[in-house]
């Protein structure tokens, strides 16, 4: 598969997009991790100088949509630590299992995800990756392998197996080989991949690393952990993570604010939710009461978590409809089926299984 273009247009906190409202920002958040000081500060940021809401993306990231003043945005970003490197900040693209280490899993791949952001800035041909290549550390749950990162780890009973493309190599990892083991793959990517941006576009994947012989993959989990949620890690009992879903990915500044005001760890799902971790009982019941009504869902029965959308118009100047309105629009028809709402061909956020319902200026056709 040869890629559109030879440059990387990936935004990022300093290379911004310019979309149809203005300069977009985003924001990595290796493993999702942000503190409720860098919250604040982004809701900020959006508040003062963009569009007053702040966009979950499927990697687990956050954006920032019709930012006036890009230079200002990257210095309060940056000063907040969320900018820890110029030259790679659209390459730290790391998700992980949001649970790990508070509830169920094989290990905790928390000390992966810094260990790994290190390593990739620390890296200067890393910066060759470009912002589409991004790595996955399941702890063997079975969430975020399902994701089709470029490369990952994923924790079985006898071992870390090396994915590519989402799919098991056969290959066994010890723990401490993990990191090296990333690394070294991400640099063999940008010895041999020539017009490909993702690893799922090389001819070979597996070339990727010697021995290496391409599985099966992982079933898409499409829905997030949502509601209470009783933490079962050793030394984590009695502990409380709120599960809160944003409709359509699309958190207003407030409400973000209001999630900070908390001062619990934050984690941002690669399924536009949120994780509100370590709390006790009394703060996590305070808590539920307060912002369930700010429009966040806790219910794994609510029908926004079977509808998402790109962005859409006004936003982006190549939709065909206001999708995100019209996503709303359809809970009014009951579906079991996983639906996402795009207005062109480019599906931008597609989820890996469900209904992709693309607009044609007069109503939908499935596009998957």
């Amino acid at each position: 598969m040869v890629r559109g273009r030879d440059t990387d247009a990936c935004p990022g906190a300093l290379q911004v997009h310019q979309a149809a409202d203005g300069a977009l920002v985003r924001v990595r958040l290796p493993g999702g991790a942000i503190t409720a000081a860098q919250l604040t500060a982004l809701a900020g940021v959006s508040n003062g100088l963009g569009s007053g809401t702040l966009e979950l993306t499927a990697r687990g990231n956050l954006q920032l949509r019709a930012i006036t003043d890009v230079t200002a945005a990257a210095e309060t970003i940056a000063a907040a630590g969320l900018l820890p490197s110029a030259t790679h900040e659209r390459v730290r693209n790391i998700v992980a299992s949001p649970l790990s280490g508070r509830v169920g899993g094989h290990a905790d791949v928390r000390p992966w995800v810094q260990e790994l952001d290190a390593a990739i800035r620390a890296e200067p041909t890393l910066v060759e990756l470009g912002g589409r290549f991004w790595c996955s550390l399941d702890d063997g749950r079975a969430d975020v392998s399902g994701l089709g990162a470029d490369v990952g780890v994923h924790v079985f009973e006898d071992g870390c197996g090396l994915l590519l493309a989402g799919r098991d190599t056969g290959v066994r990892l010890a723990g401490e080989d993990v990191v090296p083991a990333l690394i070294a793959v991400a640099m063999r990517f940008t010895e041999i991949r020539g017009n490909a941006w993702r690893v799922n576009e090389l001819d070979d994947p597996a070339a990727l690393w010697p021995g290496a012989q391409l599985g099966e993959g992982f079933p898409a989990v499409t829905r997030p952990a949502v509601g209470w949620i009783d933490q079962d890690a050793p030394k984590q009992q009695g502990r409380i993570t709120l599960g809160a879903a944003v409709p359509l990915g699309v958190l207003p500044a407030r409400v973000a604010e209001y999630l900070a005001a908390i001062e619990a760890p934050l984690v941002i799902t690669p399924w536009r939710s949120v994780l509100v971790c370590d709390l006790d009982e009394a703060v996590a019941d305070v808590a539920l009461r307060v912002l369930a009504p700010l429009g966040l869902v806790f219910d794994e029965n609510s029908p926004w978590l079977n509808v998402s959308a790109c962005t859409g118009s006004p936003g982006c100047a190549r939709s065909a409809a206001d999708v995100r309105a019209d996503a709303a629009g359809s809970l009014e028809t009951e579906s079991d089926v996983r639906r996402h709402f795009v207005g062109c061909e480019r599906a931008c956020g597609s989820p890996a299984s469900g209904q992709v319902l693309l607009a044609t200026g007069d109503g939908y056709r499935p596009l998957r």
